[in-house]
């Protein structure tokens, strides 16, 4: 933690081509109470920063200011203090597909993990950025989380979405209906249940129940409509409940879900990204969050993507990007905890 005990977040810009940018300025120069909660430093590039917040805002460009680290930032809540990473970005449209941009947000990201590595941030925040373009930059991987968990050499993670103190992790995430069915196997489920019951743990909630939803409808109701329920995650359950891991299921995802969000659970495990990305975002919207867990450090999201059909305009929200930076806030003093009980579960 840094010399102002709060700890330091690196904030990716995300795609410069969507709302970034725009949104990225907003949280820095218009949430002045995030500075008592962490030192935001933006990983990415100024002169984009600086459109976003002369053209779409209608600010004062000297409000952005480059440093060499994330160390000699201030935290003026009148400044965005940011790194700059390669070459800049100003040319980029707004709306467009760019290479340039994707390859850019990937950058962003792989420059916020060597800084966590090395111990200059105590968690990263990530704006969005668009999968296509990070793909015509250069930088094959499917989503953030895999990226991420490239740079931090970890095999065992899970993206959380997070709304209050209601957590959904996913068996799959970015990958195709058909490979999200083969993909839901005994190893991935018993992986993702230790870091299930490890971060409930972290969180003082060792007994906590965590539902599974089911992979087919009413899951697999006594195999009339699929094996995978009663051949993968049923054993699963079972051996994590002899690992002293309270999970329960599998259950029907129909049922499941609105349980956990009228407060019944707050532990699920959803099979795949549409299982519980659809039901999350029709509910909680800009209320939610992405947490990255099994990484040494906490790593927050917004829930949304680039936006490029309103980028530029001045209209986009930084709701999410605002509750990211808090959640992060909250998560990176004690994340050590749920970064070793990760391991201590990956490793039984």
């Amino acid at each position: 933690m840094n010399q102002q005990q709060v700890p330091t977040l690196a904030v990716t810009l995300g795609d410069v081509a969507g709302i970034g940018p725009e949104i990225t300025a907003r949280t820095l120069l218009e949430h002045d109470e995030l500075r008592a909660a962490c030192r935001p430093v933006v990983i990415g590039d100024a002169d984009a920063l600086r459109r976003a917040v002369t053209d779409v805002l209608g600010g004062d460009a000297s409000v952005v200011r480059v440093v060499d680290s994330p160390a000699e930032a201030t935290n003026d809540p009148r400044t965005i203090e940011v790194v700059q990473d390669g070459p800049s970005l100003g040319h980029v449209p707004y709306g467009e597909l760019s290479a340039d941009a994707g390859d850019g947000a990937a950058r962003f990201v792989m420059r916020a993990c060597a800084l966590a590595r090395a111990g200059e941030v105590d968690g990263i925040v990530t704006a969005p950025l668009n999968k296509a373009a990070m793909h015509a930059g250069g930088h094959q991987w499917p989503g953030h989380t895999e990226l991420l968990a490239h740079e931090f050499g970890v095999e065992n993670f899970s993206l959380v979405l997070s709304a209050g103190e209601l957590y959904f992790f996913h068996l799959t995430t970015h990958v195709s209906l058909r490979d999200a069915i083969t993909g839901v196997d005994a190893e991935r489920t018993d992986n993702v249940l230790r870091l299930v019951g490890s971060f409930a743990r972290a969180l003082g909630k060792p007994d906590e129940a965590i539902g599974v939803a089911g992979l087919n409808p009413h899951a697999g109701e006594n195999r009339l409509f699929g094996d995978e329920d009663a051949d993968v995650l049923e054993p699963a359950v079972q051996r994590a409940r002899e690992a002293g891991i309270n999970a329960v299921g599998p259950l029907p995802a129909d049922a499941l879900i609105p349980q956990a969000v009228k407060g019944t659970w707050k532990f699920v495990v959803v099979c795949y990204h549409d299982q519980g990305h659809a039901p999350f975002k029709a509910v909680y919207g800009d209320d939610g969050v992405n947490i990255t867990v099994g990484l040494p450090v906490v790593r927050v999201s917004v829930d949304h993507g680039t936006a490029f059909d309103i980028a530029g305009k001045g209209i986009a929200r930084e709701a999410s990007l605002v509750l990211a930076a808090r959640r992060a806030a909250e998560l990176a003093p004690g994340w050590h905890q749920v970064w070793e009980t990760a391991k201590a579960g990956s490793a039984s």
